[in-house]
């Protein structure tokens, strides 16, 4: 897998983070735990993007 199919593959599941998010905060009884839960997760992967871009060759 290259950088690049990397890369599109951690925006697929930040996206797919960010939906589960919403559906949660939807909920008549959002689960404040699993909020928190998705959303370190989802910044982990941020996190690795930047990382990622950073080292690619321009």
């Amino acid at each position: 897998m290259s950088a690049v199919d990397h890369i599109e593959a951690l925006k697929a599941k930040h996206a797919m983070l960010e939906h589960a998010i919403n559906e949660e905060n939807a909920r008549p009884h959002p689960d404040d735990e699993a909020i928190c839960s998705l959303k370190k997760r989802k910044l982990q992967i941020k996190d690795e993007i930047t990382r990622l871009i950073s080292q690619k060759p321009h």
